[in-house]
């Protein structure tokens, strides 16, 4: 557990600590119930988790005992050899003294040794707490009057609570605790709310940034949110479900999905078209199916993750595809952007076969897959989706349920219109600030102290100025959902024409061989 930064504050509701994660070197804020002590669990967790990355942990963690454990001896060693030659003086001068002095030094020394007593008992007391942030202790010893402390420091002050056993700046919390035998198990909290600082080599410009972001959200609309924990931190709030996962499509997105869901416990087994891409995790701990059937056949809830609708019905009524291995009871969860249409035929198929369907796409790109921060916006069976929650969690920060089957679908290609467009007039504005003579990196800079300052227009345009068109997003499956908005506006005959304006700049990317770069590269359409 460790102080966080002066300008972030804690979430609303329930006690919460800031903690390092070792490991990843991420930090979180952690709910007080969620912290178990690292010592009493070690074994069993070590016994459950065989990663490689949790094996590192353990280490980074030991090694900060290590340490601590050193100073603490040198100190200890350092405050006795003082306080021996404090008491050898004190003996040198009484012997020296005569009989009347030599009695009332003692008398005198009696009273500072019983004042040293007291500090010490006290000095002890405070140690065996262990709770208090330094900058309590320094209130502590202010002569500032009684009453509230100002609230930035407020805020800081890390409060005592029995069920955490801590060290000040930090030994872990942050391993996946199961409940102990003495304890009743708790259900997940659906609504628990975890936030990922991940430090960077200017941490002040990462934590200014990320705390605007750091807004527990409270969900008015008619549909359902799940505020989930981020999975980079392996923490106490997510029990993986033990029902057995598949997952098909290890793509940009997919890949991303399926180490989070293995990272934080649960069984998986993995297929992909390509099956060298499967290596990677068979040496985390997945299983390989051989054919799309085989998984679903095998497994209780299947996930699926891949490019376009055509690959999403192929994947499902092709040879040896998912529908085969549909019995009674199977689940499939469709995470692939698609049109309503196709997705709403696939549930047909599936629930046909006795099987339960929900759709899931996702929102985020390539490094929020990885960090385990993508929203879901999920659609269908409900039951299926609360079956879903463990695994929800593991990939995302944000899930929705909202409704029946063909409003995911409907709600994704809004998100992706919207960010693809954004995406167009951004490479627009950097360019017309070219030929017009005004500097692109004084306008990135413009914009982001403005209102539209995101992580998202400051990635992309950094993008552009260093030409590093690396996919997080591909350009292609942009254009492919700006032109499945187009339709889904066409079909309720509601006008799209920023979108179809945006979707010609992309058609001309696509043209100029962008297709695989990252949606960023549109703004080569504008330069050629």
């Amino acid at each position: 557990i460790v102080n966080p930064p002066k300008d972030l504050k804690k979430p609303r509701g329930k006690k919460c600590f800031f903690v390092k994660f070792f490991g990843t070197e991420d930090h979180a804020w952690i709910k007080v119930e969620q912290l178990k002590p690292y010592h009493p669990h070690k074994e069993e967790m070590i016994k459950i988790n065989k990663g490689k990355r949790f094996q590192q942990a353990v280490d980074a963690v030991e090694e900060f005992l290590r340490k601590t454990k050193g100073k603490d001896q040198a100190s200890s060693h350092n405050s006795t050899e003082e306080k021996n030659r404090r008491n050898s003086s004190e003996e040198r001068g009484k012997q020296s003294a005569g009989e009347e002095k030599r009695k009332a030094s003692l008398s005198e020394g009696k009273v500072k040794k019983g004042t040293g007593e007291g500090k010490k008992r006290v000095s002890s007391v405070s140690s065996e707490r262990g709770s208090k942030s330094p900058l309590k202790r320094a209130q502590d010893q202010s002569p500032r009057k009684r009453g509230r402390p100002p609230k930035d420091e407020k805020d800081l002050t890390i409060p005592e609570s029995s069920t955490v056993k801590r060290v000040m700046t930090g030994t872990v919390a942050g391993f996946k605790w199961p409940p102990s035998v003495s304890e009743p198990a708790k259900d997940s909290d659906p609504h628990f709310h975890h936030f990922l600082l991940s430090q960077t080599e200017k941490p002040a410009v990462c934590y200014q940034a990320i705390t605007k972001k750091l807004k527990v959200c409270e969900e008015e609309t008619g549909s359902t949110s799940i505020q989930a924990a981020d999975s980079t931190a392996v923490n106490g709030s997510i029990t993986p479900t033990d029902k057995k996962i598949g997952f098909l499509g290890l793509g940009l997105m997919g890949s991303g999905i399926v180490s989070n869901l293995l990272k934080m416990g649960h069984t998986v087994t993995v297929w992909n078209r390509t099956a060298e891409k499967c290596d990677l995790f068979i040496q985390e701990g997945a299983r390989l199916g051989r054919t799309p059937a085989e998984v679903v056949s095998t497994c209780d809830i299947t996930f699926a993750c891949v490019s376009d609708p055509k690959a999403a019905k192929d994947l499902v009524l092709g040879p040896s595809g998912v529908l085969q291995g549909i019995r009674p009871g199977k689940c499939y969860v469709d995470m692939s952007t698609v049109d309503a249409d196709t997705v709403t035929e696939l549930a047909q198929v599936i629930v046909s076969r006795g099987g339960r369907f929900l759709e899931a796409p996702v929102s985020g790109n390539q490094q929020l897959s990885n960090d385990g921060m993508l929203v879901i916006l999920a659609a269908g069976d409900r039951g299926l989706y609360e079956d879903c929650s463990s695994c929800f969690q593991a990939m995302g920060k944000t899930s929705f349920f909202l409704g029946e089957v063909g409003n995911a679908a409907k709600m994704m290609l809004i998100v992706n219109m919207v960010q693809g467009s954004f995406m167009a007039t951004i490479a627009e504005g950097l360019t017309l600030a070219q030929v017009t003579g005004q500097s692109q990196q004084t306008l990135l800079d413009i914009l982001n102290q403005g209102q539209l300052a995101s992580i998202f227009l400051d990635q992309k345009c950094q993008n552009i100025l260093q030409g590093n068109f690396k996919p997080d997003f591909y350009l292609k499956y942009i254009q492919k959902d700006l032109r499945l908005a187009i339709a889904l506006g066409d079909s309720v005959n509601h006008p799209t024409p920023m979108a179809a304006a945006a979707n010609e700049v992309y058609k001309r990317a696509k043209a100029l061989d962008q297709s695989d770069n990252d949606m960023s590269a549109v703004y080569r359409a504008y330069i050629h």
